[in-house]
């Protein structure tokens, strides 16, 4: 019935419903109720407490983690396997407190339900929990109201309704009893009432045709509570990095055991150079890391006011290449304000409206049009708030300009007047649809007075009101006349009309404006190679004209073709669009769905409750916090505190930023990592076991520990916002990776491999001086190479104290294990100068060698 009721007479529907304008019996309301089921949202399956905790640790790379605590335990090294353990149960308690916090969508949901409402049972009104209304209930509505479920007008008397949070309208919809066009989308169904959206002016009575899950919000309850959580490009690399390492591990300890063993290895011996490779193989640090560079990335980011939801969500941000953004409140202001005002042949801009400069005929229509409102600075009508607010604005004191002009009687608006008119001692005023207005005026006010209104004049202004209709302005017409016996009354006394005698004072177009800061953040995007579109449930001809004025494309699509297209089509046909505009909920997953498809990873914005499901299918959703409803919010990634588009560009600068850190360190840890498992392979191959496990987690502790940490910190590049998003489908491990892990790697390996040698002096078996020399030597090579891939990323050498602190005190612990009694637990001996004098030409020999791998990943 909810379908097709919008198309069909009120007589029709009652009777479909089995129902009656009195509404139904009480018990015919209990038998119904225990059929449909209670007038709420269900939120179906939700996650326990328990369920989120188990999913922190269900990656790859945990379980290699856990691996190598288990191979520490049984190396004998308990002290590292419980600093493992500590990053592992630290990780998954920062992710269940997120994942959390996100399970409240659908508790959102149900907070848009009325708690009471008004219905007619036993044919007496009656207030009733909402929770109990049933298809068939007839339910009266009056200003101030939210609607308690679906419905069909069978009467109004000056109803409108705010369905933003629904359907994008930017303003309050007039609600009519006429059945409309069956293909009518939602923001255009006169005739029907919908749950959550707001009664604000007027009153209404309406038979419920769907209730629950049935209504269209419980519809976009059921999409969200389908939508699985997609993880961040960020997310999945990192899993499929662990899955890469965990299986390397296995084959290179299933390859080394044996080949050891038959080369006269005891077999305790190639186990414990198992373990080593294993322990080399793994970047215990790496969770720690990434959580750490994330989290303080969410710090930032909220003194920027975008507060982050999902902490990968951060990073993801910076791999955006297209921007899927809803028009009311998030790219426009997200209230009604005054244009331009045509005065006799003269159209003024809101700029030009100062109040000293203010023209005497401009000064007449905004307070004809404030004493023709019942709106105040604070609240009302959106559009007679415009109207008040830009008197105020222009230097006219409102609250003075009442009081001295007190409304004697008054005309109330109608869906079927479509004007209303107030009486103030001698003078009436009118305000209302332009073409009305104009059939009731003989005279025009001109800058000497008033003067006749000829048939040319008339067409003039109708002309001028189609320009202003062209610009998406939505357009009232404002008269007076200082004769009181222009005002008809109905038999009973009361004013209903006005003569056809009323002087026409001008032409009031307003409009929801764009953000003063949009067009510049959507052009800076659109230089970071992010496209943005606008996806709204506005109609067309206002949509295109704020995209007109940010700087976006025209090319529109309605939501009735992105219906009518198959995906094939949609997905040729949304990389061209610039403005969808009519859209609904379901159009706009497809919308987005469609641009994944293609390969892009789509940021969506939005406030309302119709933005939900498209936020949370988004590889990031961002809700906007003044205005967005807890719908939207809580279907979100990230939320911007200011409802300011040009947060977004700055949240996207902090993403990309926060991935050059992460590319940074997971450089640095695998380059490590390799040249740590080639030095331990080649030198087994040879008979010597070097670098034992208990060395190579220590060096992972100082290298993947606080220096890497602090590498977290790194400011941004200046060129972050030049380069193109990064495409999530190379990888974090790409081709620049790669060439830096490879040629580090391999320098790292030969000149720790010719220090073993230098330091062995033909000895057949590691002794603990050279054991010492490349434990350390590798350590110091690290930090060499950590400060080398900084200048890769365009970093500034000493922009980071954190990591210049970091890096000191890791020296320092070094020394510790080498100059203290440490040095029994890790098999080292002190070093004489001679020593630190060939280490330090060891540094020298490998940093241009460095530099060089450096500048050809550059190059790439």
């Amino acid at each position: 019935m909810s379908e097709a009721a919008h198309t069909q007479p009120t007589t029709d529907v009652l009777s479909g419903l089995d129902s009656e304008s009195d509404g139904l019996s009480a018990s015919e309301a209990r038998n119904r109720l225990s059929r449909h089921g209670e007038n709420e949202i269900t939120q179906g399956s939700k996650r326990t407490p328990l369920d989120i905790a188990v999913a922190q640790f269900d990656s790859a790379l945990i379980w290699v983690l856990v691996a190598a605590a288990i191979l520490s335990v049984w190396a004998g090294n308990a002290v590292d396997a419980v600093l493992i353990a500590v990053i592992v149960v630290g990780n998954g308690l920062f992710g269940f407190v997120q994942d959390y916090r996100a399970e409240d969508t659908l508790e959102s949901l149900r907070e848009l339900t009325a708690p009471t409402a008004t219905v007619r049972r036993d044919g007496q009104s009656v207030a009733v929990d909402a929770t109990e209304l049933v298809p068939g209930d007839v339910v009266e509505l009056e200003s101030g109201d939210v609607v308690p479920a679906d419905g069909r007008l069978i009467d109004c008397q000056s109803l409108e309704v705010d369905e933003a949070a629904l359907t994008g309208e930017s303003t309050p919809v007039a609600k009519e009893t006429e059945p409309v066009d069956p293909d009518a989308p939602l923001a255009e169904r006169k005739s029907m009432v919908y749950k959550g959206t707001n009664v604000t002016r007027g009153s209404g009575v309406a038979v419920l045709t769907a209730t629950g899950m049935d209504t269209e919000v419980g519809a976009i309850a059921r999409q969200l509570a389908s939508t699985e959580e997609t993880d961040t490009p960020l997310q999945t690399e990192l899993d499929t990095l662990g899955r890469t390492l965990g299986v390397g591990v296995m084959v290179l300890a299933a390859f080394v055991v044996p080949l050891l063993v038959f080369q006269g290895t005891e077999l305790v011996q190639a186990a414990l150079t198992a373990i080593s490779l294993a322990v080399a193989a793994v970047p215990e640090g790496l969770p720690a890391v990434v959580t750490l560079t994330l989290a303080l990335g969410v710090r930032k980011m909220a003194d920027e006011n975008a507060l982050v939801r999902r902490l990968p969500a951060v990073e993801a941000l910076g791999s955006v290449d297209v921007i899927c953004t809803d028009k009311t409140g998030t790219l426009t202001e997200g209230r009604m304000s005054v244009s331009q005002i045509w005065v006799n042949d003269a159209v003024v801009d809101s700029d030009e409206m100062d109040g000293e400069a203010l023209p005497n005929r401009v000064a007449t229509v905004l307070r004809a049009g404030t004493l023709c409102s019942d709106a105040t600075l604070e609240a009302g009508d959106p559009t007679e708030q415009a109207i008040v607010m830009a008197a105020a604005e222009s230097g006219i004191d409102v609250e003075r300009l009442r009081e001295e002009h007190p409304r004697t009687d008054e005309i109330p608006f109608s869906s079927e007047r479509k004007w209303m008119g107030t009486v103030h001692d001698d003078t009436v005023y009118v305000k209302g649809a332009p073409e009305v207005i104009l059939s009731k005026c003989a005279r025009v006010l001109t800058d000497t007075g008033p003067t006749d209104l000829t048939p040319d004049k008339a067409e003039q202004i109708r002309e001028q009101v189609g320009a202003f209709a062209d610009d998406a302005l939505r357009v009232l017409a404002v008269a007076y006349t200082e004769d009181v016996d222009v005002v008809e009354r109905d038999d009973t006394g009361e004013a209903d009309d006005v003569s056809d005698d009323l002087i026409f004072a001008g032409l009031v177009g307003m409009m929801d404006p764009a953000r003063k800061e949009v067009a510049d953040a959507i052009a800076a995007t659109e230089r970071a190679g992010v496209g943005v579109k606008m996806v709204t449930g506005d109609n067309v001809r206002t949509a295109a004209a704020i995209a007109s004025e940010l700087g976006l494309g025209q090319r529109v699509m309605e939501g009735g073709d992105v219906e009518d297209c198959s995906e094939d089509t949609l997905r040729d046909r949304v990389e061209s669009v610039d403005v969808f505009a009519r859209t609904s909920p379901e159009h706009k997953v497809r919308i987005l769905q469609a641009l994944q498809a293609n390969g892009h990873t789509v940021a969506m914005t939005g406030d309302g409750v119709n933005d939900a499901p498209a936020l949370k299918n988004a590889d990031i959703g961002v809700a906007m916090g003044a205005r967005g409803t807890d719908v939207a919010k809580q279907a979100s990634d990230v939320i911007l505190l200011d409802d300011n588009y040009a947060t977004i560009e700055r949240a996207i600068e902090r993403g990309r930023a926060i991935f050059d850190n992460v590319w940074k360190f997971v450089g640095y840890l695998l380059s490590a990592n390799v040249a740590e498992v080639a030095i331990v392979f080649i030198a087994s191959l040879f008979g010597y076991l070097v670098l034992p496990a208990v060395q190579l987690l220590w060096i992972n502790l100082l290298t993947d520990g606080l220096p890497a940490l602090a590498l977290g910190a790194d400011p941004k590049s200046d060129d972050v916002m030049q380069r193109p998003p990064r495409d999530p489908d190379r990888g974090i491990v790409d081709h620049d990776m790669l060439a830096l892990i490879g040629g580090t790697g391999v320098i790292s390996t030969m000149v720790m491999l010719g220090l073993l040698l230098v330091t062995l002096a033909g000895a057949p078996a590691v002794t603990p001086y050279a054991m010492t020399m490349v434990f350390t030597g590798f350590v110091f090579l690290e930090f060499e190479k950590l400060y080398v891939i900084r200048w890769l990323r365009e970093t500034p050498t000493l922009s980071n104290r954190w990591l210049a602190s970091a890096v000191g005190g890791s020296i320092l612990l070094q020394l510790a294990v080498l100059y203290s009694p440490l040095n029994i637990y890790f098999g080292t001996v002190p070093l004489g100068l001679s020593d630190w004098g060939l280490l330090g030409g060891v540094l020298l020999l490998a940093l241009p060698l460095y530099l060089a791998v450096a500048s050809g990943v550059k190059r790439l």
